[in-house]
């Protein structure tokens, strides 16, 4: 990877950042945001389909589907750390047969990758310095169904971000920074791939947000 933003990610989230939230996800379930996106997309039914988990840290996403059906799984991460970890649960689980681990920036690897009907990328975007780039990118990827957790974009949100990425800098000594991206923005980038909003829910502090190819 040469971006600095995901080299930031490898430092951050780290083998024992995995485990926590491993352990959260299994004592806890998903948080609502991420249930609701994985509800949303197995609504629309995953049988005998492909998904694309971009930043999928622990596998939340997949493990919770793979039940459910899904063909292929192909996981992308800038974290080795979390590709381990998710790779080790899916074994777990049953399901790693099914699954691609790939370590790397989703906008590096996407030529190398082969279209899915299902492309998430939770809390994925926040992580990325270059917003159009990883958007467009993984729309490119979407054949169907396009599913993203993102926070929302007021004024006190960036605010927060701000003071956060100071005290990064400061005290954590990574390269790894917050993003608040216009939703706007996104979804006008969404728009010019062909993918239309779908479905719309607010949780909290974050948008779910689902997009179906025109």
């Amino acid at each position: 990877m040469t971006r600095p933003q995901c080299c930031g990610i490898e430092q951050m989230f780290d083998d024992k950042t995995a485990q926590a939230d491993l352990k959260t996800y299994l004592r806890k379930g998903p948080s609502k945001a991420t249930r609701e996106l994985i509800e949303q997309v197995a609504q629309g039914g995953v049988e005998g389909k492909r998904l694309l988990d971009i930043g999928g840290g622990v596998g939340i996403i997949q493990h919770e589907l793979a039940g459910r059906g899904l063909a292929r799984i192909t996981h992308v991460d800038a974290s080795t750390a979390y590709l381990k970890t998710a790779q080790e649960e899916a074994e777990r689980r049953g399901h790693a047969g099914r699954a691609d681990f790939r370590f790397g920036d989703l906008v590096e690897l996407a030529p190398e990758l082969e279209p899915a009907d299902i492309v998430t990328l939770d809390r994925v975007i926040c992580c990325y310095d270059d917003m159009p780039a990883l958007v467009a990118a993984s729309a490119r990827l979407a054949k169907g169904l396009y599913a993203i957790v993102i926070p929302i974009d007021g004024r006190w949100v960036a605010r927060g971000a701000a003071v956060a990425n100071f005290f990064l800098k400061l005290f954590a000594r990574t390269q790894y920074r917050m993003f608040i991206h216009s939703t706007q923005e996104i979804e006008r980038i969404l728009d010019e791939h062909g993918l239309r909003r779908s479905f719309y829910k607010r949780r909290g502090f974050w948008q779910v947000i689902l997009y179906q190819r025109a």
